[in-house]
């Protein structure tokens, strides 16, 4: 018979003894996180559900050369895009009637480049997500962070260094002020709890990104919401795995973790 309490011990021992490496090396005993990609690249992904079938090169988007225009909800609600990349039916002849891209205001050909150009194809379809690297300079003042773009991109906004817009056409309502601070206990011993705050993810973001495709709205229900879910790009990871701060900025999310 196996003796719960003296493998919970062993347990809480191993923890303990990792809990004296840094937070990252701390976490990579434990979970497989992915290889960091150079911040230039951090966040830039390949829309390639119809490009390849139709013979050509998938369009690459740069997170972070939009999300110091625009925030998260502009493109992600209002423009109606999924939050998992290559799951929106967005097509050329859509983006041509004013739709996803080609919204006005977006590459609607008066505000920015449009549809309509054969010059301006390779600008989006070149399959390469190192395109807009020589841009990334301009973000050199921006505060600093350890991972993903290595730029702590709420600092930024707290400081005024950055003020994208929050809707095109379509205001956000001024009566969601969520504020819940949530606390996450973790389901390892030794790891101090998660901890999510409303406020900043209210201020880039729709509730319906949220809930209730990733989380369900009613606390503590959401069911298999893991850390190694996470790790495989679901719940949370949906954007810190690709978007936002990454997973291996464990403090980030665990601020009582040494």
């Amino acid at each position: 018979m196996v003796n719960l309490q003296l493998v919970n011990r062993l347990k809480l021992l191993a923890t303990t003894a990792l809990m004296t490496l840094t937070p990252l090396s701390f976490a990579a005993e434990f979970w497989d996180l992915p290889p960091e990609v150079p911040p230039e690249q951090y966040g830039n992904i390949l829309i390639n559900r119809l490009s390849e079938k139709n013979s050509v090169k998938p369009a690459t988007f740069s997170h972070w050369l939009h999300r110091r225009k625009y925030t998260c909800r502009v493109c992600h609600f209002e423009l109606e895009f999924n939050m998992k990349t290559n799951t929106t039916e967005i097509t050329e002849a859509a983006n041509r009637q004013g739709q996803f891209c080609g919204t006005s205001g977006c590459h609607d050909g008066v505000k920015t480049f449009g549809h309509t150009d054969v010059a301006d194809c390779n600008k989006c379809h070149n399959g390469d997500t190192n395109y807009s690297k020589a841009r990334f300079a301009t973000l050199a003042k921006l505060p600093k962070a350890d991972h993903g773009n290595k730029i702590d991109w709420g600092m930024a906004l707290n400081r005024g260094l950055m003020v994208p817009k929050k809707y095109l056409t379509l205001k956000p309502d001024t009566q969601v002020t969520f504020k819940e601070t949530l606390v996450l206990e973790s389901e390892w011993m030794g790891i101090p709890p998660a901890v999510f705050s409303h406020t900043p993810h209210v201020w880039q973001l729709d509730c319906s990104n949220c809930h209730p495709d990733l989380f369900n709205v009613k606390k503590k229900t959401t069911q298999h919401f893991t850390m190694v879910a996470n790790l495989q790009g679901e719940f949370c990871g949906v954007c810190h795995m690709n978007v936002a701060f990454p997973m291996a900025d464990c403090k980030r999310c665990h601020p009582a973790m040494q």
